[in-house]
This record gives C-alpha cells, structure tokens and sequence, in this order.
C-alpha cells in the first residue's frame, strides 16, 4: 500500500488508479472492515487524527478531483460525506524520498509522465499535508535517510 504523500498530480493514470483503490483499501481498515492491513504503517498518520476515516475520505476526495481534471470516473459515492480542513504534517525528507520513488517507477512505467517531473526538486504535497522540516517519517518502510550519523 503506497498513500502518496506527494500531491497526486505527479502521478502517471496507472499510478493515480492505484492510489484511488489503496486508498479506499485503507478506509475499508480504518473503518474496521477488513481483516488484513491493521497495522500497515502507511495509515499511522491517518489513525493518530481524531476521526481517521474523514481524514482519509478528504485524502481520496482530492484524489477524485484530480482523476475528474483527467476525465476519469472515479466514484465519489464510495467517500463518506464529511471533509476536514485540518492538516496532516508530512517532512521534507518523506516527500523527497517518495519524489525520487515515483520517478523510479515512472522511467520505467511511463516516460512521458517521468519526463515532465524529472527535473522537479521542491514538490507540492498533497492537499491533505503540509511540509514541515524533518528527515524521512518513521513509519516508511524504507529508511535509507535515518542512519544513525557517526
């Protein structure tokens, strides 16, 4: 499960179906609905907010609107109808750590795709988040960032 801390307008189609369906996947856990993924630590940020699945639902709604500027039919009754205005922080180390991922899947899923991000240094989050200072977040599974220094 991949919840894209980058805002979802880097994402190529495959990569922004993906993320719509993982999504929703983790609203399904959040919400208590599914045996597996309890403790997938993707959805740490989501659970430590005082109503995680309007969190998430505001998530997807922002995935929604991006698929719509694309002319995809995403279904927005599979969202709840509460939204929240309350920002997730998320460090400048996750984002560019998750920048240089996707530009490893889009060079070589889609290169048309990679080679409009390819030069990108600074990338916008996605709407849910706003960038504080901070190497990458404990909860990546991959943490090549946060070697002790010696």
């Amino acid at each position: 499960m991949r919840l894209w801390s980058l805002h979802p307008q880097y994402l190529d189609g495959k990569g922004l179906v993906a993320l719509w369906r993982e999504g929703l996947l983790a609203r399904k856990v959040l919400k208590g609905e599914t045996k597996g993924y309890k403790h997938h630590p993707q959805l740490l940020r989501f659970r430590k907010q005082a109503d995680p699945v309007i969190h998430v639902d505001t998530y997807l709604y922002h995935v929604y609107l991006e698929a719509n500027k694309r002319g995809y039919s995403f279904n927005q009754d599979k969202l709840g109808g509460k939204f929240t205005d309350k920002l997730i922080p998320v460090t400048e180390g996750q984002l560019m750590f998750e920048l240089e991922h996707l530009k490893q899947k889009l060079l070589l899923r889609n290169r048309k795709t990679y080679t409009k991000i390819k030069d990108l240094i600074i990338p916008k989050p996605h709407p849910l988040f706003y960038t504080v200072e901070g190497k990458l977040e404990l909860w990546e599974k991959s943490k090549p960032h946060n070697k002790p220094e010696s």
